[in-house]
């Protein structure tokens, strides 16, 4: 009898292992069909003319799925930032919202197992000190593939300004490919890089982020832990240099 109750528990144990590292899984695809709300953290340096300031960014980024009839999903994405930067500008300081990112994909599974989404996407203005007071659109994209414990991809979206006289001329392209590795255990390795080509200016900005996140539920709700570090590759003249510090954790809450 306690054989059989510890084959039980032993079963339901790697079971339940099972069921974290697919859902740890799951979360290294931005348009998978899982609600999660991440509350991401990230502190970069160096900034400004003279090189002495500093910022940082509190994004409150909820990815939330639409299941369709015909098995595609619609998957939204809206991305609130709060600011707080120093001596960008020298001697003096901002905070506040800056634009909202709301993107928005059709999403479909091919029978091979690649996932792509296409979609439109809006950059909001707020109106703060830390907004571009310029509303823009466009288009967004994605491919990705699930092969084993790896997923690897890359989001894209391009936006113009939408006003006739913008306050900041707006036509950039932002790319994201990534590639991440998740273990029997739930923790997942990933790389990524944050790219955007101002067509503006003709600049780059081209953040190199490695992290590491491990799956553990808090309170019985599943919550992803993350650690990441990067560093600027290439940036504006007086954009951020050097490395960056990025903290997460990404909620993950049941489907209505």
């Amino acid at each position: 009898m306690k054989f059989q109750l510890s084959l039980i528990l032993s079963v339901l144990g790697v079971m339940a292992h099972a069921q974290e590292a697919d859902l740890a899984q799951q979360l290294a695809n931005p348009v998978a069909a899982i609600v999660s709300v991440p509350f991401q953290l990230n502190f970069d340096d160096n900034i400004g003319q003279d090189d002495q300031g500093s910022r940082t960014t509190v994004n409150f980024q909820p990815v939330v799925p639409f299941s369709l009839d015909n098995g595609a999903n619609i998957v939204t994405r809206t991305i609130v930032p709060y600011v707080s930067q120093e001596d960008v500008i020298p001697g003096t300081s901002q905070s506040g919202l800056a634009d909202v990112l709301f993107s928005a994909w059709y999403t479909q599974t091919t029978e091979a197992g690649l996932t792509w989404g296409l979609g439109p996407v809006a950059r909001i203005p707020t109106g703060s000190d830390v907004s571009t007071e310029t509303w823009a659109g466009g288009l967004t994209g994605i491919a990705l593939q699930v092969s084993g414990p790896w997923t690897y991809g890359a989001l894209a979206n391009h936006i113009w300004d939408l006003e006739s006289s913008p306050t900041t001329p707006t036509n950039s392209t932002f790319v994201q490919p990534f590639v991440s590795y998740t273990t029997a255990d739930a923790w997942t390795f990933s790389a990524t890089t944050e790219s955007t080509y101002d067509w503006e200016n003709d600049e780059w900005s081209v953040p190199l982020n490695v992290n590491v996140a491990k799956l553990k539920p808090l309170g019985g709700v599943p919550v992803s832990w993350m650690l990441g570090a990067g560093y600027w590759a290439v940036s504006p003249d007086n954009g951020p240099e050097g490395w960056r510090l990025r903290l997460q954790a990404q909620v993950v809450l049941p489907r209505g």
